[in-house]
């Protein structure tokens, strides 16, 4: 109550004349010329202003890497950056509120405004409506404050809501309206759900530059209709076996959206391969499709979706992919090697493999240290045993793409390996995924995985001591717990064929990496 009352009084206070400046003033005359005082207030009118503008701070990070956190737009609340720049003087305040649009100036509705004295003390400045409800409910309050906000749509800039069910199924309804300067759009429900919340027909955005839904959107929204050409972040996620679309009316869609620099398509539960394959038979002309400025693009679902998709998009400029298979049995994926052959910028020195309990996780870097990948790719399974095999399948067709691969890490994420999870590795398994990078250089080990990986390295009567991994001149095992003596053959073995590894053990440390199955795109 006490925060509403001050935010309250901060809004009325903006039609009240304040005597900062008056005061400010008259320490200039005392301070003297060497003041900081005296240099601020002796700048003109639109030296002052191009400080405020070069003041402004950025929504998004540049060395953000979370692709969750990309798609939601940065930090919203950023934008009441100007709000105590405006109250530090009359003079500062009348600049300021003069030149909203070379400012980009907009009032922020997020938790705890109160939007109705906001909007009825300030300017008629654009609007920002920001509500990512995490660990706490959304107030009655704050979704009058949406609601009425949501009234103003002629000024509504951009509206990102992630909230229980419930209060999205109320909020929803009140944007069936014409929303003439919106620009971003992310609804999302906080967690996992099955529930169709379609947008109202009557919606229109004809700025809409980033669309982000983790609701049903039928294919045929007049959201991805022509009005869509001007999009530049498309990402559709959660999708419902009830909403499901071809890959020929996505590629239909996608063609006319020659902008697009961001693309996430995310299908709630997996839709069997034999299905889309007979579709894709009844449907050979498929159309092809460049997307030229495309720089990310995530998916989530069946292999045999992703290949329809990918054996017909050329994305030159291709940056970044993300991909996340749910578990099958087998996975074929001859476009996929096509698909990243011919993308320049898809080139990896560096890669690390996480065993999760619930996944394995691939991460390839173009250089040792990067922070941000160019490739992240998952496969949703349990137990070890089927995690290496699977990871195996796909690596022995990827392979070609990771020739250049000199850094190499195995990593594993968890409390401990359960037996029940531990299953027994077949050693031909971890040598069909060793065999795919005959130029590692460094190869880094979790001691957890070392048991089973050293019994595959050092089984002599399988090969020469070189046929694996034969340039490796170093070998770090890391992590928590005891390696024990297993790579000792390993190294022997090396040693005498003229190769020496030089061989190093960590101190105790935790995993950095974490993967969050429920996130989306």
């Amino acid at each position: 109550m006490f925060q509403k009352m001050a935010l309250a009084q901060h809004w009325r206070c903006a039609s009240v004349s304040c005597h900062e400046y008056d005061q400010l003033e008259t320490k200039d005359r005392i301070s003297g010329n060497g003041s900081c005082l005296t240099a601020i207030h002796t700048l003109d009118n639109d030296a002052l202003i191009n400080i405020f503008y070069l003041f402004r701070p950025v929504l998004l990070d540049e060395d953000e890497v979370d692709p969750v956190r990309i798609l939601q737009g940065g930090e919203w609340d950023r934008e009441r950056w100007w709000y105590k720049l405006a109250h530090v003087c009359r003079r500062w305040r009348y600049l300021i509120l003069a030149s909203p649009s070379y400012l980009g100036l907009c009032l922020v509705c997020t938790y705890g405004t109160p939007v109705a004295d906001m909007i009825a003390h300030s300017p008629p400045l654009p609007l920002v409506i920001d509500h990512v409800v995490r660990y706490h409910e959304v107030t009655v309050e704050d979704e009058e404050g949406i609601l009425l906000a949501l009234q103003h749509h002629d000024r509504v800039r951009r509206i990102r809501l992630r909230m229980p069910v419930p209060n999205l199924q109320r909020l929803i309804v009140a944007i069936g309206d014409h929303f003439p300067i919106l620009e971003y759009l992310y609804i999302a429900p906080n967690t996992k759900h099955e529930i169709i919340l379609p947008l109202p027909r009557t919606f229109q955005a004809p700025q809409l530059r980033h669309l982000v839904l983790n609701v049903a959107c039928s294919i045929g929204s007049p959201l991805l209709t022509p009005a869509a050409v001007g999009l530049v972040t498309l990402s559709l996620n959660n999708i419902l076996s009830s909403a499901y679309f071809h890959p020929s009316d996505l590629l239909l869609r996608l063609s006319l959206m020659p902008q697009l620099e961001t693309l996430g398509i995310s299908f709630h539960r997996p839709v069997s391969s034999h299905y889309v394959e007979r579709q894709l038979l009844h449907t050979p002309n498929l159309a092809h499709v460049t997307l030229p400025n495309l720089r990310w693009f995530g998916f989530q679902g069946v292999s045999a979706y992703l290949e329809a998709l990918l054996a017909r998009i050329n994305t030159p400029l291709l940056q970044k992919l993300q991909i996340l298979f749910f578990n099958q049995l087998t996975y074929a994926v001859p476009h996929l090697l096509q698909f990243m052959s011919a993308t320049e910028d898809l080139r990896f020195s560096s890669i690390k493999f996480t065993f999760h309990e619930r996944a394995v996780i691939v991460a390839a870097y173009p250089r040792e240290g990067d922070r941000s990948y160019a490739l992240s790719m998952a496969v949703r399974c349990r137990h070890l045993d089927w995690q290496v095999a699977t990871i195996a399948q796909l690596f022995n067709t990827l392979n070609p793409l990771f020739t250049a691969i000199e850094h190499l890490t195995l990593d594993y994420y968890g409390h401990f390996l359960s037996s029940e999870w531990h299953n027994e590795v077949d050693h031909t398994q971890w040598r069909q995924l060793l065999g795919s990078f005959g130029k590692v250089k460094n190869l880094a080990v979790d001691k957890e995985l070392v048991g089973g990986l050293s019994r595959s390295l050092s089984q002599d009567d399988v090969g020469p001591p070189l046929e694996l991994l034969p340039e490796l001149n170093e070998l770090k095992v890391f992590g928590r717990g005891d390696p024990g003596d297993g790579f000792v053959p390993f190294i022997n073995a090396r040693q005498v064929s003229g190769q020496a590894v030089r061989f190093v053990v960590e101190c105790e440390s935790d995993s950095e990496y974490e993967w969050d199955s429920g996130s989306d795109w």
